[in-house]
């Protein structure tokens, strides 16, 4: 089975700072925001707007391969 990796979830801007009970959050100075899957074996890195990311960043690629199927992550690298 192939899964795609969903939407990205966009910053807004809050007036307020502020986490709710349970979230937590860190300030992004710099890096690049990227999505990751693993399925069958299979590394997908890609940024938010889509681009390919995996020829970019070979070492992140060959360390994924470790994870289980079904992973997934978004965050900066």
């Amino acid at each position: 089975m192939t899964r795609t990796l969903p939407e990205p979830m966009l910053a807004a801007p809050v007036s307020d700072p502020a986490l709710l009970p349970g979230w937590a959050g860190e300030p992004t100075r710099d890096g690049f925001r990227a999505l990751l899957s693993v399925d069958a074996g299979r590394v997908v890195l890609r940024s938010r707007r889509g681009t390919e990311m995996a020829a970019s960043f070979p070492e992140i690629v060959t360390g994924a391969v470790q994870l289980p199927d079904a992973t997934a992550f978004d965050g900066v690298m």
